[in-house]
């Protein structure tokens, strides 16, 4: 299994354009360290989360950071955050027991082997490898664990890509067939990329990320699940040092592994995102 991994992340980096790396490792693994801390406030509109969770207000807690051999980021959403009657998530459980959720936790942790090793292992325009993991939890019946091999690309005008290819193993999935089971993989990618600065300092950038499964065979004899999926989030967002305002366009393809149109209702398609950010 991991062997699959390990061929298929090699021809997605032998694809990426060609760049000068940087030096992992010189002695301090601590040298580099930084973190982050975020308070979000999110609009979505016609989102394609299933079972119609479309439209909703929810606060969004994130961070990340650099301490030695750990790179992390993560998130925690709380929905409905202003008890709405106009929120999809508020009052009516009739549809699905996702309509209970009360929040969504995204948790990524990545070991750098480079400073786990003791060597640079960066060649060309990878920059770094990492033992990647990722976990999402729902606090109802989701529960979904990662592990597999991560790198940092330097990309032409982009900079950093961080991209990750790992396999998906599944805790808790709302009573599907492969709870319990290793089911298939998923390829991450992120970037952060500032293209328009102002005297004040602010800035606007280009962020987002792709996040694509795919292999997960288990379910897909399922009339209503399907075996892949794509969730491609592209945002304009304006930095200063304390806050942020942003829009998000995102592109959903069979969101969350089920087909769009089945019983979980429309999974594919575009929805939109408005986003304040207040920065500690």
């Amino acid at each position: 299994m991991f062997q699959k991994v390990f061929s298929t992340l090699l021809i997605v980096l032998a694809l990426s354009p060609a760049a000068f790396a940087a030096k992992a490792t010189d002695g301090d693994i601590h040298k580099g360290d930084y973190k982050w801390f975020q308070f979000n406030i999110m609009q979505s509109i016609d989102n394609k989360i299933p079972f119609e969770n479309q439209q909703d207000t929810y606060f969004e807690m994130e961070f990340g950071g650099r301490s030695g051999i750990l790179d992390l980021y993560g998130y925690i959403d709380i929905f409905d955050v202003f008890n709405s009657p106009n929120s999809d998530r508020h009052g009516d459980t009739s549809l699905s027991a996702t309509q209970d959720d009360n929040f969504f936790f995204k948790f990524a942790p990545r070991f750098s082997l480079d400073y786990m090793t003791g060597h640079d292992l960066n060649a060309g325009p990878v920059q770094e490898w990492y033992i990647a993991t990722l976990f999402n939890v729902g606090d109802r019946a989701l529960f979904e664990e990662y592990i597999g091999l991560g790198t940092d690309i330097q990309i032409p005008w982009l900079g950093k890509l961080g991209a990750n290819l790992m396999a998906r193993h599944v805790r808790e999935n709302y009573g599907a067939d492969d709870e319990g089971e290793w089911n298939g993989y998923i390829l991450t990618t992120n970037w952060f990329k500032p293209f328009v600065e102002f005297e004040n300092k602010s800035f606007i950038t280009w962020q987002g990320y792709l996040d694509y499964k795919f292999g997960a065979n288990k379910i897909a004899d399922d009339v209503d699940r399907t075996s892949w999926s794509l969730e491609w989030f592209n945002g304009i967002y304006w930095h200063s040092k304390q806050y942020a305002v942003g829009y998000g366009l995102k592109y959903y393809q069979n969101m969350a592994l089920f087909k769009s149109g089945g019983f979980a209702g429309e999974t594919s398609g575009f929805g939109h995102y408005l986003a304040v950010t207040y920065k500690f």
